[in-house]
């Protein structure tokens, strides 16, 4: 195989992962239009929306919260609501699997409200890039200041603080505490 023919299928196989992470985006932002006035009338919280592409199969997980956590019973009310919203819009398109689940212990902080939420909570949090020579921050999230456009997490690890500016942050978690 020559250079150009590897270097054509690298092209090919990267364009098809654009379009596949498209994809996934498009069906990620349907289905959260659909289903989350469903899970707020049920007084319950959309935390975040996966939509994977298996290979004969989409696979659907929706995490859900409430103020006092979620039940067993609250995740088949959900699935059996949006179960048939799903499938009356045909989103995603052919077979799926839905699952329904709470975020877990280590949930993600997705939106500014998290982190207003869980000040004083611990947290890890991963940046886009390095910031005081560091891409990772594990400590307690001591304030989440909104200064105009600016927003700024201010995380105390190990007795320094550490202010991380919102447009940086790519993951951030709870961290479960015993």
């Amino acid at each position: 195989m020559s250079i150009t023919q590897r270097l054509g299928k690298k092209t090919l196989n990267q364009q098809s992962h654009t379009y596949m992470d498209n994809m996934r985006q498009t069906y990620r932002q349907k289905v959260i239009d659909l289903v989350e006035p469903v899970i707020e009338s049920e007084l319950m919280e959309l935390i975040d929306i996966e939509c994977l592409k298996m290979r004969s199969r989409w696979v659907v997980r929706i995490y859900i919260d409430k103020e006092n956590g979620i039940t067993l019973d609250d995740c088949a009310e959900i699935s059996n609501s949006v179960g048939d919203l799903l499938d009356i819009h045909d989103i995603p398109p052919g077979p799926y699997t839905l699952e329904i689940s709470s975020p877990g212990l280590n949930r993600p902080l997705l939106k500014d409200k998290d982190f207003l939420k869980y000040r004083g909570s611990r947290v890890t949090v991963q940046v886009k890039k390095i910031l005081s020579g560091k891409r990772k921050f594990c400590g307690k999230l001591t304030d989440f200041i909104q200064e105009g456009e600016n927003k700024t997490l201010i995380v105390d690890e190990g007795g320094k603080l550490y202010h991380i500016p919102r447009e940086i942050v790519s993951k951030a978690n709870l961290e479960y505490e015993l």
